[in-house]
């Protein structure tokens, strides 16, 4: 099988010092290589607890949260399918906006003015948040761009703010697989869909 690259991008969401064990591990299992891009409050976060060096480590890649300077070279492979998660509805509705004020949102934004690469976000949100009036538009914006929003109960149940809930990981990745593959697919990215 060949590798197939997930573009991981994570937000200062709880639940974002989890993803290397819980999301990354899983998904290099799963035959995927993974380059990781964070917000910079994540990429705090993260380094705050050790995990940057950890991520650079199983993946063998990087971990970016600042841009590159013009005369160096890209750091991540090409990738196959970017996927958000968790993040947070700053990013989404920066996202929606067209704000690429840091180099997740840039990757996230050129990602999806690439409609062959598909784009995959998990917004970890509460009800107070979706009952925002602009959240509708913005998710709709989204959408309408070819984004896959990892919405709704089956995913994410909304629930107050606090409320501590753990993150679906292999669902989601289940849904980074199937956006590639064009059907819900398990246990690794298929070669057949290539």
């Amino acid at each position: 099988m060949s590798e197939w690259t997930l573009g991981l991008i994570g937000s200062a969401a709880g639940g974002v010092e989890k993803i290397r064990p819980a999301l990354i591990e899983p998904a290099i299992a799963r035959g995927w290589r993974v380059a990781v891009t964070l917000t910079p409050t994540a990429g705090w976060w993260l380094r705050e607890f050790g995990e940057t060096e950890r991520i650079e480590q199983v993946t063998g890649l990087p971990c970016r949260v600042e841009s590159r300077l013009p005369s160096d070279g890209r750091p991540h492979p090409p990738i196959d399918c970017y996927l958000a998660c968790p993040a947070t509805a700053n990013t989404v509705v920066k996202l929606a906006l067209g704000i690429a004020d840091n180099q997740a949102l840039t990757t996230l934004g050129e990602a999806i003015g690439t409609p062959e690469t598909p784009v995959v976000i998990f917004p970890k949100i509460n009800i107070t948040q979706v009952r925002h009036p602009a959240w509708k538009s913005h998710t709709e914006t989204l959408r309408e761009a070819g984004v896959e929003l990892l919405t709704g109960d089956d995913y994410w149940p909304l629930h107050d703010p606090r409320e501590k809930r753990e993150i679906p990981w292999l669902q989601i990745l289940d849904a980074a697989e199937s956006a590639v593959c064009g059907t819900r697919a398990s246990g690794g990215p298929p070669t057949s869909c290539r």
